[in-house]
């Protein structure tokens, strides 16, 4: 008795937060052209993200970023993180889609004469970073726009820190 009675209770609560997790779920999924919009180039020319670019962006951030940016955060340098300002203010600019995956490829340091790339996932030292081997131009920039569009989602949460997290 007191097993059926248990389990009852766990099925209960299993419905229970499913339900109310469900329209959590489906919010996350369904966004807007304002919130996918992102700047491609540095001439300032935008683009609208497809919900699959977004889709797939966050997943391959959190499958090859997520571990030293989790948040936007730089767990190497807390002072640089992945929010918009920070990517404004570095050499060359990496506030938009073809800054990103340029420093993906080729990552350089924040004012741009050093290149990190022994030191820094990317395309350039994939026989360092096997989870870089794989990843395509349309990967890259769909992580680029993942990270950009944080900024319309998480707004001053996004590359916050330990403020936040």
């Amino acid at each position: 008795m007191i097993k059926k009675h248990i389990f009852l209770s766990c099925f209960s609560c299993f419905v229970l937060l499913n339900f109310i997790l469900s329209p959590i779920q489906s919010i996350a999924i369904e966004l807007d052209d304002n919130t996918r919009t992102v700047q491609l180039n540095e001439s300032g020319k935008t683009t609208i993200l497809t919900k699959n670019q977004a889709k797939r962006g966050r997943k391959l951030f959190n499958n090859n970023c997520a571990q030293c940016h989790n948040g936007g955060i730089t767990k190497t340098n807390p002072n640089i993180g992945l929010e918009q300002e920070s990517l404004s203010l570095a050499t060359p600019s990496r506030d938009h889609i073809e800054g990103l995956v340029d420093y993906m490829k080729s990552p350089t340091s924040y004012d741009g004469t050093t290149s990190i790339a022994e030191n820094h996932p990317s395309i350039k030292s994939a026989d360092i970073f096997p989870k870089m081997r794989n990843l395509t131009d349309e990967d890259l920039s769909s992580i680029a726009g993942y990270i950009l569009m944080q900024t319309n989602i998480a707004s001053d949460k996004w590359g916050g820190g330990k403020i936040y997290y």
